[in-house]
């Protein structure tokens, strides 16, 4: 696997960029208008648009300056989703009761973070690869420890330490904020400064990417 590099998009940028997730839908349609409907991914994928957040000649030289770092498309990095970025509720403060990650048996340490989405159909458990440093909270039945266990944050694995391994039936969860990994998908950023000037915006895509 390539290289990623642990560094976040300029937050300023990306906070005023567009974008949300995508799905791949297969539709059969029968004669009789009847569909058959399969899904192609099992998890959905984020694309954005930071050209939306680019307004001044200095942020565009700055995406252009991580554009090269990154060698286009070939160095995944972080990005923060304005929309999507916590586990709390929107308006609610990070609580370690947030989402639940795992029952524990005694014996498991690693119990890898996730957001839950939806609750009554088909929830959704989306993976979350890259919390933010210092973000992370837990809770044990509830109850949140003071410490005994570590995140790693280029995984999203909470481990929890010899002597605070979660009992048999203890409800593990937890509460964190969290970007997401991405790289460029494109290897080519056509700048045209005199529309620039006049207000058009450079489309510079950014696609997620599994790590």
């Amino acid at each position: 696997m390539t290289a990623f590099h642990e560094v976040l998009f300029p937050l300023d940028i990306a906070l005023k960029s567009a974008g949300g997730p995508e799905r791949r839908t297969e539709i059969v349609s029968f004669g009789s208008g009847r569909e058959q409907r399969n899904a192609r991914w099992a998890e959905s994928r984020r694309r954005f648009d930071a050209g939306y957040g680019v307004r001044t000649l200095e942020a565009l030289q700055a995406v252009v300056a991580f554009f090269e770092e990154r060698r286009g498309q070939l160095y995944g990095f972080r990005w923060r989703d304005r929309l999507d970025h916590a586990s709390a509720a929107p308006g609610q403060p990070l609580s370690p009761l947030d989402q639940g990650i795992g029952i524990g048996d005694g014996v498991v340490a690693n119990y890898q973070l996730v957001k839950t989405y939806g609750a009554g159909f088909a929830p959704y458990a989306r993976r979350i690869a890259k919390p933010v440093a210092g973000s992370v909270r837990v809770a044990v039945n509830g109850v949140e420890p003071t410490g005994g266990f570590t995140c790693d944050i280029t995984t999203g694995v909470v481990t929890f330490l010899p002597g605070h391994i979660p009992p048999p039936g203890a409800a593990v969860t937890a509460g964190y904020q969290f970007d997401v990994p991405v790289r460029f998908d494109t290897d080519y950023l056509e700048v045209d400064l005199s529309a620039f000037a006049a207000g058009a915006i450079p489309k510079i895509p950014v696609v997620e990417i599994r790590v």
